[in-house]
């Protein structure tokens, strides 16, 4: 007997801890569908992000593109898909937490944009390290919304974040 419980217990707890994805409460609406994108980017130091879900929120052709300025303080610009972004983010050495602190959304028909201010953390309760915006463009194909590109900026000395977008 006890060990039939045993065994009804694992089966149990591997079965829940299987994810479906989308999940329903992530792509049903745009709060819901931001809302995923910054969670499956927060955790811990060494803890892998669940890209899985990561990829159910973007649409099969999604871009990403990470904007900024060097070291000379010249402008750059990459483009990658969202496996090549996965890859390049790796598993975090250092714990890195991003909260949305102020929205402007956009919508017409199927499309919205999302203007997103953010703050990260290198710990989840820490001091704020780092203040920017991002840009996320989504589309609704009748059933559920998808990200089909985001791209962001960090907030410099010579580009303060505007009053308006904090």
């Amino acid at each position: 007997m006890i060990v039939f419980l045993l065994l009804s217990l694992t089966v149990y707890t591997q079965e829940s801890s299987k994810k479906d994805y989308p999940l329903q409460e992530d792509v049903q609406t745009i709060d819901g569908i931001v809302r995923a994108y910054y969670d499956v980017i927060s955790g811990q130091a060494g803890q892998p992000r669940d890209w899985k879900r990561d990829t159910s929120l973007h649409h099969p052709d999604a871009l990403i593109t990470i904007t900024g300025k060097d070291e000379n303080h010249n402008p750059y610009i990459r483009t990658q898909s969202l496996s090549e972004y996965h890859e390049s983010f790796g598993v975090p050495k250092s714990g890195f937490w991003e909260y949305e602190i102020n929205r402007e959304t956009q919508t017409f028909g199927n499309i919205t944009h999302v203007w997103s201010t953010y703050e990260t953390k290198k710990e989840k309760n820490g001091p704020v390290t780092q203040r920017g915006i991002n840009s996320i463009q989504l589309y609704y194909d009748g059933n559920r919304w998808w990200i089909l590109s985001w791209m962001f900026d960090s907030e410099r000395t010579d580009s303060p974040i505007p009053k308006k977008y904090k």
